[in-house]
């Protein structure tokens, strides 16, 4: 199944109105799929294609034309989730193990970076947790979202450039079955030569979501009309 936002208004008084929400069964004629190869090798992402597609009236989500609304409810929670503060936390983590067994552990610079991560990092779980508390529970996220996606996906691209940095030439895959994991060379441990597939993976978190250009203006726009 996959859901889909499409215009049932063409005459709508607004753009984001006369949109209504879909949800359409993707072996339904008319529907195809199509794997986008990322910089790693993978097919996670896809394109999809709807051609001449019908969709039963049941399959309404919620009213007619009120689809956008419905969309930035879930957009808000989205971006949020899409910040991956845990994923973020947990890479830190990896890092600081790395730079020990690489005998990096005292090496100021580094410690340096390692420690600003860690307070970025707590300052974005204590936005998240704000919108979790009980008197923001009623409410879409919405400029508190765009700023956790912005920055949850930056810091998340950065601590994966770091763990490569830390990791070296053992990050580095010499041919395409170290990106799909399959690799026997003692000198380039699995663990290690995953992380530039993990590093060139991590360039679309800007980008699904609501690319990170656009939240900036949402962000600035919020504050300037405070």
């Amino acid at each position: 199944m996959m859901f889909a936002l499409v215009r049932t208004d063409p005459n709508a008084a607004k753009p984001q109105e006369g949109i209504s929400f879909l949800l359409i069964d993707m072996n339904t004629p008319g529907v195809q799929v199509r794997p986008i190869r990322m910089l790693e090798g993978g097919t996670d992402l896809n394109e999809c294609y709807l051609d001449n597609v019908r969709v039963p009236v049941e399959n309404l989500v919620g009213e007619l034309h009120k689809g956008w609304s419905y969309g930035k409810y879930l957009l808000g929670h989205e971006r949020t989730g899409i910040a991956g503060i845990g994923s973020c936390m947990q890479q830190l983590q990896r890092a600081r193990a790395l730079a020990a067994s690489e005998g990096l552990d005292g090496d100021p610079v580094l410690q340096s970076r390692l420690a600003q991560f860690e307070i970025e990092l707590l300052a974005l779980e204590f936005t998240a947790l704000r919108l979790l508390s009980a008197n923001q529970q009623s409410r879409v996220p919405a400029v508190e979202a765009s700023m956790l996606k912005v920055r949850g996906t930056e810091l998340r691209q950065a601590i994966y450039e770091l763990l490569v940095e830390v990791a070296g030439p053992h990050a580095v895959p010499f041919e395409e079955a170290a990106l799909r994991g399959e690799v026997d060379d003692p000198a380039s441990p699995l663990e290690l030569s995953a992380l530039a597939a993990n590093y060139l993976d991590a360039r679309k978190l800007s980008i699904y979501g609501g690319v990170n250009e656009v939240q900036r203006n949402l962000i600035s726009k919020a504050f300037l009309a405070a």
